[in-house]
C-alpha cells in the first residue's frame, strides 16, 4: 500500500493579474500544504489567466508569465504542484502546464488537442503539440523536458491531460499510462453550462479506470474575463470512481478537495487488465525525475463532501441562480463598478434580472462575511458602514411610466424592489415621450398615429427610458443592467438603445420560458440555503406583456410572435442544431401535434424572417453570460451574417 494525498484546486483568476493570479495560486498551495496534500493540481494557464486573447500573441504575456513562474517556484517546497501557462517555444507559443516539486521546476507538457468551437479560439493563439514528440525547452542556461513529458516525484510518476485533451476519444491518458504514470493532473479552463459537471465526472472517473492511474481535476473558477463563467470544479478519481467533489461557483478566491488514493492499487488494476501493454521502448526518454518524500497521512481524515445544492431535482434552476449571481458579482468587483442598476417595468425579464443581483450580492454577503465582502469589495466606499442595508446601497430600481402603463406592473415593480432589498423610484416618462412626438410631427407635418407609426411609437417609450437610467447609474458609479432575454434576441423583439440598454446583459443567454419556470421556481422554492421569494408572485400571474400600447389592445408578447415554448424549439433547432427550415416544421408539429399546421408555418416563417433581420441587434447587444449551446452572441459562439437573403427561398418552401 502506498497512500498518497492528492488534491486540485480551483482559483478566480483576472487576466494579466500578475501579482493577483500568483497570490491565489500561492494561497491554494499553502491551503493544500496544512492539509498534507502531496501532489496538487491548478487549473489551466491559472499564472496568466486563461482569457487573455490576442494579448497571448505579446511577448510581455509570455514573460510575466515566466516571471511568475520563478517566484511560484520556491512557494512549492514540501509539495507536487501542476499549474498551467503559456509557453513560448522553438517559435510557438503553447498552452503548457508547468510541474514543480519541493521548490523546483521539473518541466512542461504541453496541451494536444486545441479547444477550437463554440466560445474558444485557442488555435488562434496556441500550437497543438504533435503526439508521440519529446521536447526540451532551454531557459537561463537550463534544460527542461517539454512536450510529451512524464514525471517522478519520489518514485511516483505523473502526467498531463490539459482540458481538451481529455474530452476527444484518443485522449493522451492511454500513451502516459503505458510510460507508468500513476496520477494524471488536468488543469482545465471549462466554461460553464448547464449539466456538464456530470460529464466532467464521467470521464475523470472513466480516465481513472482506463488508465488505472488516479486522477486530478482543476478547473478555474467565477467570471475571469467578461462573458464567460467558470464553476470552480474540482474532482478527484482513484480506481475508477469519483473519491472527492469539491464546492461550486462559489465566492471565495478558490476552493480545494483532496483524497487519499492508494497508488499500489492503482497499479495493480492496470498490471491485471489484458488490454494494458506498457511502453518498454520508451525508456528513460522525457522522464524528469526528483527526489521527494510524501508526507506521513494522520489516520481516518476524510474529504470535503460536494454540496447539498448538487443533488437537487431542479439542478438547471440551481445552477443558473448560482452561475449567473457569481457570474454579476465577479464584474461588479472586477469591472470596479459600485453597484447596480435596473429599469423595473413590472415584468418577468427586469424583475429576474433585479432578483438575481440581489442574489448576487446577499449570497456573497453570506458566504464570505461582512469583513471578507469589504475586502473584495474594498473599492466601494463606506461599504463597511452599510451592514444589513448593504442590498439598498448596491442595488437600485427604477419604474418609468409611460401613458401605457399599467397599476398592476407598477405594484409589481415595487414589490419586487421591495423584496429585493434594492432601492427603488418611480418616474413619469410621458412628457418627455410626448414631446419627442410632437418633434417628429412637425417635421413630418402629421401628428403620429398608432395606425401608420405602431412600431415607432412603441419604441420611443423604450428609448426614453435609457437616457435617465444611464444618468442614474452614472452618478452612482454603477453598472446598468439591460434586461432583454434570449428568446427576445432571436426575433429582435427588444428596442435598441431601450431594454437593450446597459453594460452588461445577463440573461441574454437564456430563453424566456426557461426564465418563466425559474421565476416561479423562485417564488416557491428557491435555491438551496437561500429559500423563496414569495413576493414574485406579482410577476408569475401575468402574462408577458411590453405595455407599450394603449391599454385597449391588451398587446401580450406572445400575441405578437409565438408562444415562448414554440419559440424555444425554433430556436434551439435553428441555432444549436443547425437543422433545415422544412426539418425545424417537422420537430415542431412532433413536439406540439395540437397546432395546426398552417398555424406552426406562420409561426416558422415569422421566427426565421425576424431572426434574420435582426442580427444587427444581435451584434450591438451588452455583453452577455455563456450558459448552454443555444447562446445567440455573435462574438464567443453564433455567427451570422448581418445581411443575407432571409431565407425566403426555404419559407417558401415549406
Amino acid at each position: 500500500m502506498k497512500l498518497v494525498r492528492a488534491g486540485a484546486a480551483s482559483v478566480n483568476q483576472v487576466p494579466m493579474d500578475w501579482d493577483g493570479n500568483l497570490k491565489r495560486i500561492v494561497a491554494a498551495i499553502d491551503e493544500a500544504r496544512r492539509r498534507k496534500v502531496a501532489i496538487l493540481c491548478l487549473p489551466e494557464l491559472a499564472l496568466s489567466g486563461y482569457g487573455c486573447e490576442d494579448a497571448f500573441h505579446a511577448e510581455f504575456v509570455h514573460e510575466a508569465s515566466w516571471r511568475s513562474l520563478e517566484r511560484l517556484a520556491p512557494r512549492t517546497k514540501g509539495i507536487v504542484v501542476g499549474v498551467g501557462l503559456p509557453v513560448f517555444h522553438d517559435g510557438g507559443l503553447f498552452n503548457a502546464a508547468a510541474l514543480l516539486c519541493d521548490g523546483k521546476l521539473l518541466g512542461f507538457a504541453a496541451k494536444k488537442f486545441l479547444a477550437g468551437d463554440g466560445i474558444h479560439y485557442e488555435p488562434r493563439w496556441f500550437k497543438p503539440w504533435p503526439a508521440g514528440v519529446r521536447g526540451r525547452h532551454v531557459r537561463g542556461g537550463k534544460s527542461y523536458p517539454f512536450g510529451e513529458a512524464l514525471f517522478d516525484a519520489g518514485g511516483v510518476r505523473l502526467g498531463f491531460e490539459i482540458c481538451e485533451d481529455a474530452w476527444v476519444s484518443n485522449r493522451p491518458g492511454g500513451a502516459l499510462a503505458s510510460r507508468g504514470a500513476d496520477v494524471l493532473l488536468n488543469p482545465s479552463a471549462s466554461h460553464f453550462a448547464f449539466g456538464k459537471q456530470e460529464t466532467r465526472r464521467r470521464f475523470v472517473a472513466e480516465g481513472s479506470r482506463a488508465f488505472g492511474v488516479a486522477y486530478l481535476y482543476a478547473n478555474l473558477l467565477g467570471n475571469e474575463a467578461g462573458r464567460v463563467i467558470y464553476d470552480g470544479a474540482t474532482l478527484v478519481a482513484s480506481e475508477g470512481k469519483i473519491v472527492a467533489q469539491g464546492p461550486r461557483l462559489g465566492f471565495q478566491d478558490g476552493y480545494l478537495t483532496w483524497a487519499d488514493v492508494d497508488v499500489s492499487l492503482n497499479r495493480l488494476s492496470r498490471a491485471r487488465a489484458a488490454s494494458y501493454q506498457p511502453d518498454l521502448a520508451a525508456g528513460e526518454e522525457g522522464l524528469a525525475r526528483r527526489p521527494f518524500r510524501f508526507p506521513r497521512l494522520p489516520p481516518g481524515a476524510k474529504p470535503p463532501a460536494a454540496p447539498a445544492w448538487e443533488s437537487s431535482p431542479r439542478i438547471k434552476e440551481e445552477e443558473f441562480t448560482r452561475a449567473v449571481s457569481l457570474g454579476l458579482f465577479d464584474y461588479l468587483r472586477k469591472s470596479r463598478a459600485r453597484g447596480f442598476v435596473v429599469s423595473l417595468s413590472g415584468g418577468a425579464d427586469s424583475s429576474a434580472v433585479a432578483t438575481l443581483a440581489s442574489h448576487a450580492l446577499r449570497s456573497a454577503r453570506v458566504e464570505l462575511g461582512p469583513a471578507g465582502l469589504a475586502g473584495k469589495l474594498s473599492h466601494v466606499p463606506g461599504l463597511k458602514a452599510a451592514g444589513d442595508a448593504l442590498t439598498r446601497r448596491m442595488l437600485a430600481c427604477v419604474y418609468q411610466a409611460s401613458e401605457n402603463s399599467s397599476a398592476e406592473s407598477r405594484s409589481a415593480a415595487r414589490a419586487v424592489a421591495q423584496a429585493a432589498g434594492a432601492e427603488f423610484a418611480e418616474w413619469d416618462i410621458a412628457p418627455a415621450v410626448k414631446s419627442y412626438c410632437e418633434t417628429v410631427s412637425k417635421t413630418l407635418g402629421r401628428k403620429l398615429n398608432w395606425k401608420d407609426d405602431d412600431i415607432a411609437l412603441q419604441n420611443i417609450q423604450a428609448r426614453v427610458r435609457a437616457p435617465g437610467a444611464w444618468l442614474w447609474a452614472n452618478t452612482r458609479y454603477a453598472l446598468l443592467l439591460a434586461t432583454s432575454d434570449r428568446s427576445e434576441a432571436a426575433v429582435g423583439y427588444a428596442t435598441m438603445d431601450g431594454d437593450t440598454s446597459g453594460g452588461l446583459s445577463p440573461i441574454a443567454g437564456i430563453d424566456k420560458a426557461f426564465l418563466l419556470k425559474w421565476l416561479k421556481w423562485m417564488e416557491t422554492h428557491g435555491p438551496e440555503g437561500s429559500g423563496p421569494v414569495p413576493a414574485l408572485s406579482v410577476v408569475t400571474r401575468q402574462r408577458p406583456t411590453p405595455e407599450l400600447r394603449p391599454a385597449a389592445a391588451a398587446q401580450m408578447a406572445e400575441d405578437d410572435l409565438m408562444p415562448y415554448e414554440v419559440l424555444d424549439v425554433f430556436e434551439r433547432a435553428f441555432v444549436r442544431d443547425r437543422r433545415s427550415p422544412a426539418d425545424i416544421l417537422r420537430t415542431a408539429l412532433s413536439r406540439f401535434p395540437k397546432t395546426p399546421r398552417a398555424r406552426m408555418k406562420e409561426w416558422l416563417a415569422r421566427f426565421l424572417r425576424l431572426w434574420c433581420r435582426n442580427q444587427w441587434k444581435r451584434e450591438r447587444y451588452a455583453p452577455s453570460f455563456h450558459l448552454d449551446d443555444a447562446n445567440l452572441d455573435p462574438r464567443s459562439w453564433c455567427r451570422f451574417p448581418i445581411l443575407s437573403s432571409g431565407l425566403e427561398e426555404e419559407i417558401a418552401k415549406l
